[in-house]
């Protein structure tokens, strides 16, 4: 049983908004870890440094959530992928081209679903109202 989640779950995780609460009480119940799609580093990493730049996190916060992250990579509580990024963005296409006309989905929600549909998730985590549509179109159990 494979389980990956968007940003919105690991900013709430590793991060600090309204969610928070939530995504460490899954963490903490959780028995396997999550697989991280190649995209979420580069996206989290970005997000906690634009919500510093916003000021909606402290300033060191960006940094110190990203060091808690790497630390869960490293406890094995994360689990970085290894995937074709070509297998990603041609199921990317495909959810585009069947969803995004009637649902209105982001690109880099996309690519987060599509990358879970690579990766053979059954368990998707997200916060994002939209996404959470997509995924359980293409038949990811969604959870928090």
């Amino acid at each position: 049983m494979v389980t990956c989640s968007d940003t919105s779950f690991l900013f709430s995780l590793y991060g600090n908004d309204a969610n928070s609460p939530r995504a460490v009480a899954w963490a903490a119940a959780a028995t396997r870890p999550i697989t991280l799609s190649p995209y979420n580093p580069f996206e989290l990493g970005n997000a906690l440094r634009f919500a510093e730049f916003r000021k909606a996190i402290q300033p060191g916060e960006a940094a110190l959530y990203g060091s808690q992250f790497e630390a869960a990579l490293r406890q094995g509580r994360l689990v970085a992928a290894v995937c074709n990024l070509a297998d990603i963005l041609d199921e990317a296409t495909r959810l585009s081209s069947t969803h995004t006309l009637a649902g209105g989905h982001r690109a880099f929600d996309i690519l987060h679903v599509a990358s879970a549909l690579v990766l053979g998730a059954d368990e998707f985590l997200t916060f994002d109202g939209n996404q959470k549509r997509l995924a359980e179109a293409e038949g990811l159990n969604v959870t928090v």
